[in-house]
């Protein structure tokens, strides 16, 4: 057991350069993992969902009864800020319709899972983190279908009610199936969520390998469009997100955790949703894809430099001390 932790530590610290050297194998040698099947998506995705399952707890909702007003700002933010972005950007890029949609279904989709260990090496709140993300994908069913029809609904066809099911499939339940697991089992699970790391990252992996390597030629094509507009929605959603909680006098914490969690998002149920319900449109897996691998380093340099300012106003705080003792 003990290997398996380290090796899921390592996993874990490693994420964001394993995603990126499978993506370019995938890209440029795609026959090397093309056994890999776009079909397995929303098994990857439910197995990702069950770990999540695993690590909450009674009280990580308890928390939105204790401050409801942070968590409301928050799943706000969350749920206008990145659909309207992905609109926006998808205008002023001009995209067709088959990569305009993917961009939206990845605004509109709830907060990513790794946006609460962002948070946590930030410094920023990782409570409010955690609501956010577990009140984001309990309204996801029904928030991620009316937005795509609202902002995609004009140019592309969107199942609502399709939708509706898959996100409950592939999110919701099993979620709750982990949920469960933990609450009457946690002695065990306890144990077993240390592992956890490594089996997200390998499916998250599994899911960018799919559809990768099935559309190597398509993003080798149009590969750096999409990728300005992943970029362009990650950091509007960062900054975005980050600007509405100063703006609303929340402290600094409290900021860090929106701004995180408005700008990573579960970019694997938009690749998800994609495939099932825009298989007419195959570069409408892409931006999920892109974004999984963008989102993880991103996050990382964005938690990096909220920890080294951390650590500047701790200095100064100190400075300040000893000359108020001199």
């Amino acid at each position: 057991m003990r290997t398996l932790v380290k090796v899921s530590n390592f996993v874990s610290k490693y994420m964001a350069l394993i995603v990126i050297a499978v993506a370019a194998l995938a890209l440029f040698v795609p026959s090397s993992l093309s056994w890999v099947r776009t079909g397995w998506i929303n098994w990857l995705l439910g197995i990702v969902m069950f770990g999540m399952g695993l690590t909450l707890k009674p009280s990580d909702f308890a928390e939105v009864f204790k401050r409801p007003k942070d968590v409301v700002i928050g799943a706000v933010c969350q749920y206008t800020l990145m659909p309207l972005l992905a609109f926006l950007l998808c205008k002023v890029f001009r995209l067709p319709p088959e990569l305009a949609v993917g961009v939206i279904l990845v605004g509109t989709c709830p907060g990513g899972t790794s946006s609460n260990v962002m948070t946590y090496l930030s410094h920023g709140d990782v409570a409010l983190s955690v609501s956010m993300t577990a009140v984001s994908t309990v309204l996801s069913p029904i928030l991620t279908p009316l937005l795509t029809l609202l902002y995609a609904g004009k140019t592309v066809d969107v199942n609502v009610a399709g939708m509706f099911l898959s996100v409950v499939e592939v999110v919701l339940l099993p979620i709750a199936v982990g949920f469960v697991v933990n609450h009457f089992f946690s002695k065990y699970t306890q144990r077993a969520v240390q592992a956890l790391p490594l089996v997200s990252t390998a499916a998250i992996v599994m899911i960018v390998a799919a559809v990768v390597s099935a559309n190597s030629s398509r993003i080798l094509t149009s590969g750096l469009l999409i990728f300005a507009v992943v970029v362009c929605h990650n950091i509007l959603g960062y900054l975005t997100g980050y600007g509405v909680a100063r703006a609303l006098k929340m402290d600094v914490t409290k900021c860090r955790a929106i701004s995180i969690e408005v700008g990573m998002q579960n970019s694997g149920l938009a690749t998800s949703l994609a495939a099932t319900h825009f298989a007419q449109y195959p570069l409408a897996t892409i931006p999920g894809a892109v974004f999984s691998v963008w989102h993880n380093i991103s996050g990382a340099v964005l938690a990096n430099f909220f920890n080294r300012q951390s650590a500047k106003q701790q200095a100064s705080a100190g400075t300040a001390a000893e000359s108020a003792a001199d």
